[in-house]
């Protein structure tokens, strides 16, 4: 019942908003930008021991990603179509065949006011710290609760802002479906976002998505996102989350819910505008097993520290990166091929920006 009444107000809102929206197109811009990456990557034990997204391989040179995006804005209306090629792209769009896999976002938004915002289509995730695009993060590999995550929604949505504060509210496919299957089209999500921006000191999100998937589960994520730029060298973040996940029965029964969560801390230093270093430093636990099977009765609690240093040039950023996963369970691999605990890597990345 919620979703049906949050659909239909959301239905309303946009379609009768842009009914009277008559001063619209009175101003408009376009704007193009992009980026693309590559990477090397040396896993110590000749295995290619990588359990998060985008960067599995081993003693090879690969192509990341390579976006555009276009961004059209008149005074009340904006569009927005962001495309993504390469391994990258089609990981992140991991549910979609054929030429949808490049669609990374696809949206359309409509402003009511200078503090209420529509918005229906495909858009990245609000949840976590880290993003799609490698040039807007620090670290080039990613986190385990990026991995795990949702990573896009396909949906509606209501953004409104007050001051410092703001809020967001939607109802979605299930979480990373651009296209549901067919037999599970009455499935929806809802979102939802509270953010407080005191200055780039200080800004706090509050995240959260849930609903019954296409498979038999019905899962819940709490997710906490905090910035503070200390200083014009200095820079920290932190991340945690909590997944809930319940398995359907029958007869409108689930089962105990079952979770995993995970938090990191983000350090950033930048001594000099063309050189700096970032580490990260997370904790993921899976306990129930719900993302890693360990072929064990204990679910696997890893620790993973990740440094990265940037160098700049103009537009271009190299990213040398060593990487240590540390695992409570023997989740990786020895060269021999016996399990171990632990995996370390090397890898280079370039990414580059217009």
């Amino acid at each position: 019942m919620l979703q049906k009444f949050l659909a239909t107000g959301f239905a309303m809102s946009m379609f009768g908003g842009l009914a009277m929206a008559q001063d619209s197109t009175k101003t408009s811009a376009l704007a193009i930008t992009g980026n693309a990456d590559v990477y090397y990557r040396y896993d110590f034990a000749k295995k290619g021991n990588n359990l998060t997204s985008f960067t599995n391989s081993h003693n090879k040179f690969e192509l990341g990603m390579a976006s555009v995006k276009f961004d059209y804005k008149t005074s009340k209306v904006e569009l927005v179509a962001d495309l993504g090629f390469g391994k990258r792209a089609e990981d992140f769009s991991y549910t979609s065949t054929g030429a949808t896999t490049a669609i990374k976002q696809l949206y359309i938004s409509y402003s009511a006011t200078s503090w209420l915002k529509f918005t229906a289509g495909s858009w990245a995730t609000h949840v976590g710290y880290e993003l799609v695009d490698a040039p807007l993060n620090r670290n080039y590999s990613m986190s385990y609760m990026f991995t795990n995550g949702p990573f896009l929604h396909t949906g509606v949505k209501a953004e409104a802002t007050s001051g410092k504060s703001g809020f967001m509210i939607g109802i979605t496919n299930p979480t990373d479906y651009k296209y549901v299957p067919d037999g599970v089209m009455d499935k929806k999500f809802v979102i939802a976002q509270y953010s407080y921006a005191a200055s780039d000191a200080f800004k706090l999100y509050l995240n959260y998505v849930g609903g019954q998937g296409t498979d038999t589960t019905k899962s819940n994520q709490f997710d906490v996102v905090v910035t503070s730029k200390l200083s014009d060298k200095f820079g920290l973040g932190f991340n945690g989350t909590l997944n809930s996940t319940k398995t359907y029965l029958g007869k409108d029964k689930f089962d105990d819910a079952k979770s995993w969560w995970g938090s990191a801390l983000y350090v950033t230093f930048d001594p000099v505008s063309y050189f700096g270093l970032a580490l990260r430093s997370e904790y993921f636990s899976d306990k129930n097993q719900l993302k890693y099977a360990t072929g064990t009765a204990n679910g696997a609690k890893i620790f993973a520290t990740t440094l990265s240093a940037n160098f700049k040039v103009d537009n271009l950023t190299l990213i040398p990166e060593f990487r240590l996963d540390n695992a409570s369970e023997q989740i990786f691999s020895k060269s021999n091929g016996s399990a171990t605990k632990s995996a370390a890597s090397f890898l280079i990345a370039a990414t580059y920006t217009f």
